[in-house]
């Protein structure tokens, strides 16, 4: 891992196969507390000769943004049956001019995952003139704490056991190139119609319900892992700044759980993914562009 880009490279040779297709790859992720980009790695190690890079590397940059690679992937959570902000404004910005295939895995912790995968292929269709070769939505442990503790304990490990076969097998279908039919949910869509405009539109605000406790100890987590780098320490305590992808990392990577919000995450179970660490957290939200990803436009502030 090169901390200086946050990118990394699993080299791990792909398994022989009569009918696997060879091809370089990236994989870009979003992620709040490490189950996209768990699913990511695991993908990423199967494949081989992949590149591993973090959506929030180009938070602050313009233009096109150009995958060196012939095989694309985005891996990112479920958010209201739709994609993540940062997610959706990423895909809307690529240029898949080099890729010959191009697939996305959602993780999820209740469903949803059909109308996400069909909202990032519309938009690549209608951004980068060609949609998904195939799409996969995988349950993982859910982690949104403003509705629900996470699991834990066995039920916890039993989804994450399940989540490494479908991972398995999905990483074959894609190093054979499969052309897979995005799954399709009458009732993930309507869920979406209904939730998922108001999410977009409120989203950057939702931080004004977060409130950090005296038990706060200023280890200045919070601010290190969020990817939309929207928390400042001021005075040895985090500041929302209103950009927030509702990701809910802060909460759940806090050390001392000092960060609620509201009374109803008070002693509700954290989560992380149990394969990841606190710093693969940081590194994905203090990452630059890499050069084989090309930006062609001005970063902002330039």
């Amino acid at each position: 891992m090169d901390s200086r880009i946050g990118l990394e490279t699993v080299g791990v040779q792909a398994p022989a196969g009569l009918f696997e297709v060879v091809m370089k790859s990236v994989i870009y992720y979003f992620t709040g507390t490490g189950n996209s980009l768990a699913a990511a790695k695991k993908v990423a190690a199967s494949l081989g000769d992949t590149e591993i890079v973090p959506i929030a590397a180009f938070r602050d940059a313009t233009g096109e943004i150009s995958p060196d690679a012939e095989r694309v992937g985005i891996a990112c959570p479920v958010y209201f049956s739709g994609l993540p902000a940062m997610a959706a404004s990423f895909a809307e910005r690529l240029d898949l001019a080099k890729a010959d295939y191009v697939f996305s895995i959602v993780t999820h912790g209740g469903g949803g995952g059909s109308a996400a995968l069909r909202q990032l292929d519309g938009i690549l269709k209608d951004k980068a003139r060609r949609g998904l070769d195939a799409g996969f939505a995988v349950s993982m442990p859910g982690n949104y704490i403003l509705m629900y503790a996470s699991p834990a304990g066995e039920k916890r490990d039993r989804l994450l056991a399940a989540a490494d076969a479908d991972l398995e097998a999905i990483a074959g279908r894609i190093r054979q190139g499969e052309r897979v039919t995005l799954p399709n949910s009458p009732v993930a869509r309507l869920v979406k119609a209904i939730m998922y405009p108001r999410f977009r539109s409120r989203v950057q605000g939702e931080d004004r319900k977060f409130t950090v406790s005296e038990k706060c100890t200023s280890c200045g987590t919070c601010a290190a892992a969020c990817p939309a780098g929207n928390i400042e320490m001021v005075g040895g305590r985090p500041v929302w700044n209103h950009r927030c992808e509702l990701c809910c990392g802060c909460i759940h990577l806090c050390p001392v759980e000092a960060i609620q919000a509201g009374k109803a995450t008070e002693g509700r179970q954290r989560y992380r993914n149990p394969d990841l660490t606190v710093a693969d957290m940081e590194a994905q939200a203090r990452t630059e562009p890499h050069e084989k990803n090309q930006v062609t436009g001005p970063a902002d502030g330039s």
